[in-house]
């Protein structure tokens, strides 16, 4: 399949540019909105019917990339692209929630439609673009450049406070950056490459590989987030429209923990294994610290954002773990949490569009009125704290199982972030949706519509397939991840 990965990443600009001819061909005073919706749900929705057909042609049992792209484009630069088993799902988990964000802006976004729509469209690209590029420089570009469409979405479309968010989200992410790309240039001047599986065969000197592996930390320690740099992303998620939160959560967030299993671990394993320590004690921080500041929150979204937080530390301790157990458990970890996360921001929504605040004292009494939208919010909360059955289970057991193997008292401080995700949890649960109805302005809120029920119907479908049937993943990642381990522990002496 010769250029299928090229063909996903940059389809959507396709969508791009049938928006621009359809808002160029029309008539002045007549309204394109609805045509340009069409447009971006098509659009998104033939790139995931692209990803599928890539998936069906992967090959589990090699563990090397595939679908490899590479030729010189100009001045020595190269364009190299292709996928392995722990790519090739974020790709597919890119494409799939798209559609799903599209369809949920559908009657939210009246302004700006068309420049609401090619940002979405654009982003996927430059996602995309980060999970399937094997060159340095064009991975660096597609990293960097995916903050733009973001943050003029929360700054354009976000809410009260979006100008600062927006800027605060930009500018914590770009420091780390930079950081990460002098590392980069330093790394092609010393191995005389760019390419990344060629890099992740070349051994730096442990030395510099200190330096280098806290470099490409800054940048990916902010992604994730973790704390203390995770700061930015309450507010983002605040002020960003439910689409926006979705992708933010359920994407953008796992362009940290992809980068730390593409770089740190292959590329600087010594440097790895040395700062280890200090990852599962910020992870262990993340996770009970910031569990606690969810309990405390007023504002439904804020509570998710830092229950994403805390989610995302077992993630970073799964991966620096260096074993089967915990790498699995992370690549499903974050997999699960950008299904689960991103069907939360939507379940937030659906009030927000409703009764236009996110207040939890303004709600209380909903099963009363919304009896489809309790079932399908109980599902969710259920996943992410991790109820067996869900996907949310299989990502945290592994991630501890493999934690301990190396770090007990981090899996043992982890373990409390599980007991403390549940009360934050079924408290905000049971705070929203039991007890009476005696606000009145709840008297007459609609329950589900048939657009959000198909909305929520793949990501339902999602949750409990993955928590039933793990192999689905674990298929697919598992020679990548055996390989992985097997050249950390060479490199390490383990």
């Amino acid at each position: 399949m010769t250029g299928i990965l090229s063909l996903i990443t940059y389809s959507p600009l396709l969508g791009v540019l049938a928006i621009l001819v359809v808002r160029g061909l029309a008539r002045p005073g007549v309204n394109t909105d609805a045509a340009v919706r069409w447009i971006a749900l098509a659009t998104t929705l033939a790139t995931f019917a692209l990803s599928v057909l890539m998936l069906s042609s992967f090959d589990n049992s090699a563990s090397g990339f595939q679908f490899m792209e590479d030729f010189a484009a100009f001045s020595g630069l190269h364009y190299r692209m292709g996928v392995d088993g722990i790519s090739v799902l974020f790709v597919v988990l890119t494409a799939f929630l798209m559609p799903l964000c599209i369809a949920a802006s559908w009657k939210t976004i009246e302004n700006r439609v068309g420049e609401y729509m090619i940002a979405f469209l654009v982003l996927e690209v430059l996602v995309i673009g980060v999970f399937t590029a094997l060159d340095l420089i064009l991975f660096y570009v597609f990293f960097e450049f995916s903050l733009v469409p973001m943050f003029l979405i929360i700054g354009i479309w976000g809410g009260k406070r979006r100008i600062y968010a927006a800027f605060k989200f930009f500018l914590y992410t770009l420091l780390g950056s930079v950081l990460m790309l002098a590392a980069v240039l330093g790394m092609i001047g010393i191995a005389g490459t760019s390419s990344i599986p060629e890099l992740m065969t070349y051994k730096f000197d442990p030395m510099l590989q200190t330096w280098l592996w806290l470099a490409f930390f800054a940048s990916f320690a902010v992604k994730m987030p973790m704390w203390p740099v995770h700061t930015w992303l309450p507010d983002a998620h605040v002020e960003a429209p439910t689409a926006g939160s979705v992708i933010l959560a359920g994407i953008l967030l796992k362009l940290g923990g992809y980068g730390f299993m593409r770089f740190s671990l292959p590329m600087f394993p010594q440097a790895s294994e040395l700062w280890a320590p200090l990852v599962f004690g910020l992870s262990a921080i993340a996770i009970i610290y910031t569990s606690l500041v969810a309990f405390r929150q007023t504002d439904i979204k804020k509570l998710i954002a830092y229950s994403s937080v805390a989610h995302m530390g077992f993630v970073t301790m799964g991966i620096f773990s260096g074993n089967v157990q915990g790498e699995q458990g992370a690549l499903f970890q974050m997999i699960s949490h950008g299904v689960i996360s991103g069907a939360l921001f939507l379940c937030v929504g659906v009030v927000y569009d409703r009764m236009h605040t996110r207040e939890i004292a303004f709600y209380g009494g909903l099963t009363q009125r919304m009896p489809w939208y309790a079932a399908v919010l109980l599902l969710f909360t259920m996943g992410n704290v991790g109820l067996p059955g869900t996907s949310g289970f299989v990502g945290e057991i592994l991630t501890l199982t493999g934690t301990y193997q190396v770090s007990t008292w981090t899996a043992l401080l982890a373990t409390t972030g599980v007991i403390l995700s549940a009360v934050y949890a079924l408290s905000l649960y049971r705070r929203v949706m039991f007890g009476e109805l005696s606000n009145p302005a709840l008297a007459g809120i609609k329950d589900l519509d048939w657009r959000e029920v198909a909305i929520f119907t793949p990501l339902i479908v999602s949750t409990l397939y993955l928590g039933i049937y793990p192999a689905s993943i674990f298929n697919i990642t598992e020679a990548s991840v055996q390989a992985l381990v097997s050249a950390y522990r060479a490199a390490i002496g383990g």
